[in-house]
């Protein structure tokens, strides 16, 4: 860049933008990259503190911050996202679809390892909503060399550092187990929480299932709801570790594998998933479900809800992050449960 006084730029080109910040009102570009130096813009440059002004002179081994952030776009850019404009020198990544957003932690901590370049993202494995910023990536200076720009690229290559699932709709049955439910001693409270929670994404209950204690009703109650085409099987009740608790017991015996029984997570200790053959999920709920505001459901759901399969260790990598404080004002994905 060649640097020049702002009353000898008339006629000049910038080669980046000027924010101008005015409390309460504005911060934002006043002129962009590009702009052509009028002698009416000397005023409003100089009440910015610009008494200089820097002019781009091409340099083939370095490049503008517009262009640096492009690249780091690419690298991050997925299916389903969109760029923002480039506004001074950052570019933004958009949610186009309702999903799950996922981050390559291990790839991004390279990149923003290199120094002088950042990629900020939302975090990772949560549900977001189309129109949804991600993510922001920008250089530090206003110029950097081609060559960094290069290392960036290897450091992040293979995949693209960011996904966006789309959530998939899904029919979902549901077994409600218990004898106080299944003779009318109390009215089922659980269910209604759970076809709640489903309401937040595009889901079919196709039945449900009441069962006693007896775990041979619950297991047919199970390999019923997949007969009928169930796509996700939620069961509630008996989840605990008194002797007649046989929930655990049953999604044993319809499932091909169980990933956890167990989860390190508050409210949700006592959480099971598995597996059919055909890698439909069967969940085990505890009660802390019904009652508490968050729990471990709330984090598992938009992750199956996207088509993920879960392993054991996506469960205890739950254990930081995994105590709900109970505040007494949910803000709920916006916080540390679950990250």
């Amino acid at each position: 860049m060649k640097r020049i006084r702002t009353e000898d730029a008339v006629g000049q080109v910038l080669c980046h933008d000027i924010t101008q910040i005015i409390r309460g009102v504005k911060k934002g570009p006043v002129f962009r990259k590009g702009h052509v130096i009028r002698e009416e813009d000397v005023p409003v440059l100089l009440s910015v503190g610009k008494d200089h002004i820097y002019i781009w002179e091409f340099n083939e081994n370095m490049l503008h911050e517009n262009d640096a952030a492009q690249i780091l776009f690419e690298l991050c850019r997925n299916r389903y996202m969109s760029p923002s404009e480039v506004k001074e020198g950052k570019i933004e990544l958009i949610a186009d679809c309702d999903g799950l957003f996922k981050v390559d932690r291990e790839r991004l901590l390279r990149v923003n390892s290199l120094g002088e370049m950042m990629i900020a993202t939302r975090q990772g494995n949560t549900a977001v909503k189309k129109g949804d910023k991600l993510a922001g990536t920008r250089i530090i200076p206003l110029l950097i060399e081609r060559e960094k720009m290069e290392r960036a690229k290897e450091a992040a290559a293979g995949a693209p550092i960011l996904q966006l699932l789309p959530f998939q709709k899904k029919r979902v049955g549901i077994v409600t187990t218990g004898n106080e439910v299944f003779y009318h001693r109390i009215e089922d409270s659980f269910t209604p929480v759970i076809i709640e929670k489903l309401s937040e994404y595009e889901t079919e209950i196709i039945g449900q299932e009441l069962c006693s204690d007896d775990p041979e009703m619950e297991i047919s109650a199970i390999r019923n709801l997949l007969s009928m085409g169930a796509e996700m099987v939620i069961c509630t009740g008996g989840m605990s570790v008194d002797p007649d608790d046989r929930t655990p017991y049953s999604i044993r015996c319809a499932a091909e594998r169980v990933v956890s029984y167990g989860a390190p997570v508050l409210p949700g200790a006592m959480f099971m998933l598995a597996y059919t053959k055909d890698e439909i999920p069967i969940l085990g709920l505890p009660g802390c479900v019904m009652y508490a505001k968050r729990t471990i459901f709330d984090l598992v759901l938009p992750r199956l809800m996207a088509g993920e399969i879960l392993e054991k260790a996506e469960i205890d990598r739950y254990g930081e992050g995994g105590l709900c404080l109970n505040c007494p004002v949910c803000t709920f994905p916006n916080c540390g449960f679950g990250k």
